[in-house]
């Protein structure tokens, strides 16, 4: 593979897959160019430490995140829908491998983590939190502290996901997201 676009693309979409399965320490240059099928050497190219791969791959990941929260919001204007919709997004990590959420992952590692590492994981925790916010505030701009709900919404659905991928079984978050809705955590 000669180094273009493509290389660099390859390398995180590799290394996206080895994180959401191992954390960042599963970001091991010779796996990763082993599986995009390059030297090693070639990451660094791109990514001249195992920090500035892991800042790229959790920028991007959250940066993917983003789009796809407005896009939801763009799609319904009906806020309830959106905070109906918003768990499949964690979902869909169990579902291709029993694969964690990145940031969840590296935030459960986020005192191993490199000072630019942990601030892409924050942001990823932040654009979540800041959008259930808005959806929150969307259905009641009355609610008491919108923005400590979004925050239990965001750390249940990701505790729900990593229930979930200890008995590799997506039922048991399934389960787990249906009784946040009966109890009103989700609605």
């Amino acid at each position: 593979m000669t180094m273009n676009s493509g290389s660099k693309e390859a390398i995180l979409a590799a290394a996206k897959r080895a994180a959401q399965t191992h954390g960042y320490n599963g970001l091991n240059f010779r796996d990763l160019a082993a599986e995009v099928g390059i030297k090693a050497a070639s990451i660094y190219y791109y990514f001249p430490s195992k920090a500035d791969l892991g800042a790229a791959v959790v920028r991007r990941y959250w940066e993917d995140t983003s789009a796809e929260l407005e896009a939801i919001w763009a799609d319904s204007s009906d806020p309830l829908m959106c905070l109906r919709r918003y768990p499949k997004i964690f979902r869909r990590s169990l579902e291709e491998g029993n694969r964690l959420c990145l940031g969840s992952f590296m935030s459960a590692e986020q005192q191993d983590l490199p000072d630019t590492v942990k601030h892409e994981v924050q942001t990823f925790a932040d654009i979540n939190v800041d959008w259930l916010d808005r959806i929150i505030f969307a259905i009641n701009d009355v609610f008491p502290n919108s923005t400590g709900r979004a925050r239990a919404i965001f750390a249940a659905v990701s505790g729900a996901q990593l229930l979930a991928r200890s008995r590799a079984d997506i039922t048991v978050f399934d389960e787990i997201i249906e009784n946040y809705r009966e109890v009103g955590l989700l609605k």
